[in-house]
């Protein structure tokens, strides 16, 4: 039976239950940096906080959604690959993954966000404040986010040493990157009115 508590964006990450690439680990700063441009140039972002990510359509929307109370398909469709394209950069950066990050292809980072019935499921006036009712996700996950920083840096020498990353460190990271994505579909993308858990867990 599915769980109907669930929030209704979800992102998930395959574990590596084998030896990662030492080499490109290493190196991970400098081999990021062709698709990392290419990501700039759409105006995402790499890192785990996918609010900064410029490229999201959200002045446009909160509009029609305030006059028209409509959400455009297509710009659904442009804020949820360039989430999973940037979320693909991200755990390859955060060393979660080794494979290279598609431009296109889903690969071992699961991202899940319910296109919304505007006119049933959103309230037209919330997109005025939604960025202020998410002050208190930003001021925690400004903390997580060294956090999860100095799990990075750990899981680096934790794979030159042993090729795996450390289960409880991956979860972390995957936790808090779960935990900015909700906040950022909350309140740039606009996709749902439910206000996001503390929570790192699914």
């Amino acid at each position: 039976m599915a769980n109907l508590t669930a929030y209704p964006v979800s992102l998930s990450i395959d574990y590596p239950d084998r030896d990662l690439d030492k080499l490109t680990t290493f190196f991970r700063i400098f081999t990021v940096i062709p698709i990392a441009i290419i990501l700039g140039l759409l105006g995402g972002t790499g890192n785990y906080q996918y609010a900064a990510g410029g490229g999201l359509v959200f002045v446009p929307t909160a509009l029609m959604l305030l006059f028209r109370q409509k959400y455009p398909r297509w710009w659904f469709d442009w804020n949820l690959n360039l989430i999973r394209f940037s979320a693909r950069v991200s755990a390859y950066l955060s060393l979660l993954r080794d494979e290279y990050p598609s431009t296109d292809e889903e690969q071992a980072v699961h991202v899940t966000i319910p296109y919304p019935d505007a006119q049933a499921d959103l309230n037209r006036w919330l997109p005025l404040v939604k960025w202020f009712l998410a002050i208190p996700h930003y001021v925690v996950l400004f903390f997580l986010g060294i956090a999860a920083l100095v799990c990075v840096v750990i899981a680096w020498f934790a794979i030159l040493f042993t090729g795996r990353y450390p289960r409880s460190l991956f979860d972390f990271v995957v936790g808090v990157f779960r935990w900015s994505l909700r906040v950022t579909v909350y309140a740039i993308v606009l996709t749902t009115d439910r206000y996001p858990p503390f929570s790192l867990s699914d």
